[in-house]
């Protein structure tokens, strides 16, 4: 493990590893010789990976989660999340893991780590589920012992809300037990970059409860990051998507004015992306996805507006352009199936995805649901394939089906809405009738329609 310039390399060193009437260097003793009893709150797409490595790294892990059917699913071996193997979670569960939804599971806790959702509801951060997690722990808080907030939010949530929540039982953070922040860099599906090999972000409330959460990742992670504060960790995660998604909604009006030019935006991104520096590459597509690009921007905006009376008009634009894409694909089907003498009602059209990225099945804010829904609005006769996506967790309107060759011949458009890599491309390619490709999957293959 190595740390960033200004880390503390061997966090308690000046401490006597003997003295176990200091919290701290007892914290610090269970947490380096992997005694440590350790609460990961939250066992989805973040949670359950965190919970894995911890046991993996040798700790006893409570992986708690709310939702009673998750929960038992994960007792009997089987996960829900692509990047966990039922196989690891096996493996996990024979050597320290234990899925949990009683609260009284929390007790005795060195290490808390918060991975719960922070959705927005009517343009607003709802910290509804970080509250509940503090109110949880604060029950079962000892000193010596170790809290860190993972989920994604407003710069000050840690200093402003989850810190005055665990010290309503007396306890003082820094002096008592220790709290952190750590922004989450889950990408699920990806194959190179995975929770080990990404630097970890980390920070704390004071030096003290910097140096322990150092302590604590060290053993999960193979670099970590320390910064000042927890409110500057806090808007890493958010400069990182705010990045993304102002880049993504660039090049996605790029692509609907070059459409409009009658250039091809894919071959220009493709010779942009030789320049060695100062470019990098961002692709479009049919809107954004996931938890992170709708939401965490517009908590930075919120934020901003609240606290400073300024709008963030970067942010703005780049949720206009990106909430309009679903609309835009919808025009694009609409105008592409007149061009060849077919209405959309009636028209039998095949979408294939429903996730919001390729090789998972996270369908949270999936720019693919909204387009079929306005599909099925328009009279549409839908179909809709995702081997991924389970059918229960969303609402796609529509009969799912199977990617074979009867569907795609049937169908007057194939629309690829995601490009999972178990999609049957040649098979589309060669006997769709008609297709538009908003990821440009079939870019090289001679097909009857179009790029987006």
């Amino acid at each position: 493990m190595t740390t960033d310039a200004g880390a503390t390399t061997d966090p308690g060193a000046t401490t006597d590893p003997g003295a176990t009437s200091d919290p701290r260097a007892e914290l610090l003793r269970r947490i380096r010789d992997g005694s440590a009893r350790v609460v990961v709150i939250g066992q989805g797409y973040v949670g359950l990976p965190l919970a894995m490595r911890a046991a993996e790294s040798g700790f006893a892990v409570v992986g708690f989660d709310t939702d009673t059917g998750r929960v038992e699913s994960l007792a009997r071996g089987r996960s829900h999340v692509e990047d966990v193997s039922d196989n690891t979670l096996s493996a996990a569960l024979a050597t320290g893991y234990r899925p949990s939804a009683a609260t009284e599971d929390l007790a005795g806790f060195d290490v808390a780590i918060i991975t719960v959702p922070t959705p927005l509801r009517e343009g607003a951060p709802d910290l509804s589920h970080i509250d509940a997690a503090a109110a949880a722990l604060a029950e079962h808080l000892v000193p010596g012992s170790l809290v860190v907030l993972e989920s994604t939010t407003y710069p000050g949530t840690t200093e402003e809300l989850l810190r005055p929540r665990l010290e309503d039982g007396g306890l003082r953070a820094e002096a008592d037990f220790f709290l952190g922040y750590s922004p989450e860099r889950v990408d699920p599906g990806n194959a190179t970059w995975n929770l080990v090999n990404t630097p970890k972000v980390v920070s704390g409330v004071g030096p003290r409860s910097r140096d322990i959460v150092v302590a604590f990742y060290s053993r999960l992670v193979d670099r970590v990051v320390p910064v000042a504060s927890t409110g500057e960790a806090e808007l890493v995660k958010l400069l990182e998507n705010t990045f993304r998604h102002v880049n993504i909604a660039l090049v996605n009006e790029l692509a609907v004015f070059a459409h409009q030019l009658g250039l091809d935006i894919w071959s220009a991104i493709d010779a942009a992306a030789t320049k060695p520096f100062g470019f990098q590459r961002f692709t479009p597509g049919p809107g954004v996805g996931g938890h992170c690009l709708p939401i965490d921007p517009s908590y930075l905006a919120w934020r901003v507006e609240r606290r400073l009376g300024h709008r963030f008009r970067f942010v703005e634009l780049a949720n206009d352009v990106n909430h309009h894409m679903p609309d835009y694909v919808v025009a694009r089907i609409t105008a592409l199936l007149n061009q060849h003498g077919r209405p959309v009602r009636g028209a039998r059209v095949l979408l294939c995805g429903l996730a919001y990225k390729a090789g998972t099945s996270d369908s949270r804010e999936s720019p693919a649901v909204h387009v079929a829904r306005q599909l099925r609005d328009l009279g549409a006769d839908l179909r809709v394939h995702d081997d991924h996506v389970p059918a229960h967790t969303v609402d796609a309107s529509a009969p799912r089906v199977a990617c074979d060759l009867a569907e795609i011949q049937a169908a007057d458009l194939v629309v690829i809405l995601v490009d999972h890599p178990d999609l049957p491309l040649d098979a589309i390619a060669q006997h769709a009738r008609l297709v538009l490709d908003t990821k440009a999957a079939l870019r090289g293959r001679r097909f009857v329609g179009e790029l987006l």
